[in-house]
């Protein structure tokens, strides 16, 4: 089965007569006057074009082992990596990458690419504006007033704010700052769900279990409460105001309270979590009693994502007092946002100013209106809904021939994780072949990722051009992998494991690579 690679820019989408009210989203809609730029439509340049129907030969690009070798030398040792012999990638396109020997891969896990590798309404938009001024938001500038009119439209009263920043890391930094200076002296305490996953600065990963907890943590810090991550599939922590009950009544007997709250609305390193229905209300009721802030971290699950919503709390029938924003708003041009209620930003405001080098920057802000664009004009939310669920469906398909392997299917849209056991009996997690089953795929052209509090959920979060014909290559494939067995080796660690750390990522976990895939290393 080949994948769609001619127009990855207009997904098939179902008319309004295909479908009932039970499968139309709560769809995107924008004021027109958030949606105009300063030069009008904004189209592809031709410089633009140009670059796109360049073809490199291979001999152009560095030998993948040197490169691998030169990197070794010259990156930090701990700086992340995929795959035990990386692919050397040198285009995109969609939901297409394309390495230096010319083969195409199928990207299911790419998020941040969020309506498609180089999509060229917002490759153009950046180098456009690039071209006429990028500076900083000390200056008037449309763009980030524009932007931020058209990020608070989509949001529910009464988030009305923004600041901008350049990372979902820095986003729910300035969130944490905000929630301090709007909450009492004793409030030095936050909570949040365990595997989660706030950003990569020393005050988120103290508050990040899927951090502290794994390898080169130091554990949880005494100033952090950790609600125990729900699992439907097993039964377990269901309740989440039993969950927020603990966690403030450990922060009194310290002497302490509450500040905030941080949780991300479907849990993505945590596993690809869809949290129980009410399990928001009720914590955000608890945590509002006790004074904290709740924080909805929409950094990988917003943007239409989940597909029946625009954001991902919306499923949980809350409004948070602070959302924070990265990884898609800009597809790939490293940008973020805070967006909240009025009156916390007037506490934030206590005479010290606000400044931030890149964040809100001209060409940020022609980034990001492009990508809203993009989302409306080509309904990639309703593509995430619709396709979504026709591979949410397909992978029941699978669970249902493969039970001992396929422990639990979850997700919303185009969020999707399957939990990988090692039998239907044992329910116990699989790291090593949900692993095995990654780098598999990977010599099959299609790259997925592995995550969970024990590293065994593969997770689909592609971009949301993701096709329907993509997702038909993507089942094929699975299942072939699946029908030709999964070595014996392989299975019988998982089936007698030792004790995994908590929130260990997949690539700590010791297995080898499928036969196919020899592992390099340096000389």
């Amino acid at each position: 089965m080949v994948g769609q690679q001619g127009s990855h820019y207009q997904p098939k989408v179902p008319s309004d007569t295909d479908t009932d009210s039970r499968d139309s989203p709560t769809i995107l809609q924008l004021p027109a006057s958030a949606l105009c730029h300063q030069d009008g439509t904004l189209t592809a340049s031709a410089s633009v074009s140009d670059i796109k129907k360049q073809s490199k030969r291979k001999a152009d690009y560095p030998d993948s082992q040197a490169l691998l070798q030169k990197r070794r030398q010259v990156l930090g040792p701990n700086t992340a990596i995929n795959y035990s012999d990386p692919v050397q990638m040198v285009r995109g396109e969609g939901a297409h990458l394309y390495d230096a020997e010319g083969n195409e891969y199928l990207d299911c896990v790419n998020n941040v690419a969020h309506v498609g590798h180089c999509h060229p309404k917002v490759a153009s938009a950046v180098s456009q504006q690039m071209f006429t001024l990028n500076t900083n938001v000390r200056y008037l500038h449309q763009n980030v007033v524009k932007h931020a009119v058209a990020l608070v439209a989509t949001m529910p009263q009464p988030l009305e704010v923004v600041y901008m920043v350049c990372s979902g890391s820095e986003a729910n930094d300035l969130a944490l700052r905000i929630a301090r200076s709007s909450t009492s002296a004793e409030a030095t305490h936050v909570a949040v769900m365990d595997g989660a996953y706030h950003g990569h600065t020393q005050t988120l990963i103290d508050m990040s279990p899927y951090k502290f907890n794994g390898p080169g943590g130091a554990g949880r810090k005494p100033h952090v409460h950790v609600l125990p991550c729900p699992d439907v599939y097993r039964g377990l922590h269901l309740d989440g105001r039993a969950a927020a009950r603990q966690a403030i009544d450990e922060a009194h007997a310290a002497g302490a309270k509450i500040c905030a709250f941080f949780c991300e609305s479907v849990l993505s390193c945590g596993g690809q979590v869809v949290l129980p229905e009410g399990y928001l209300q009720a914590v955000y009721e608890e945590m509002h009693a006790e004074g904290a802030v709740c924080v909805a971290d929409e950094v990988q699950c917003g943007f239409g994502r989940v597909g029946s919503h625009f954001w991902g709390f919306e499923t949980q029938h809350v409004v948070p007092d602070i959302v924070t924003l990265g990884k898609p708003i800009g597809n790939g041009f490293p940008m973020g946002a805070v967006v909240l209620q009025r009156r916390l930003a007037a506490n934030f405001d206590n005479g010290m100013e606000y400044f931030n080098t890149c964040g809100g920057c001209t060409a940020a802000g022609a980034a990001g209106l492009a990508v809203l664009e993009v989302l409306r004009e080509e309904r990639l939310q309703q593509n995430a809904l619709t396709v979504g669920r026709h591979l949410e469906a397909e992978f029941r398909q699978l669970q249902q021939e493969f039970p001992d392997i396929i422990g639990h299917v979850r997700g919303l849209g185009f969020m999707l994780g399957l939990e990988i056991i090692a039998s239907r009996e044992s329910q116990l997690h699989a790291p090593v072949t949900a692993r095995w089953i990654k780098d598999t795929m990977r010599q099959r052209r299609v790259l997925l990722s592995c995550d969970g509090l024990r590293a065994n959920i593969v997770k689909f979060k592609p971009p949301m051009c993701f096709s329907r014909q993509d997702a038909d290559r993507l089942v094929h494939e699975l299942t072939q992998v699946l029908r030709g067995g999964i070595p014996a080796d392989v299975r019988a660690v998982d089936q007698a494991p030792a004790p995994a750390a908590i929130c260990a990522p997949v690539s700590h976990v010791a297995t080898a690579p499928p036969p196919a895939l020899a592992v390099k290393t340096a000389a």
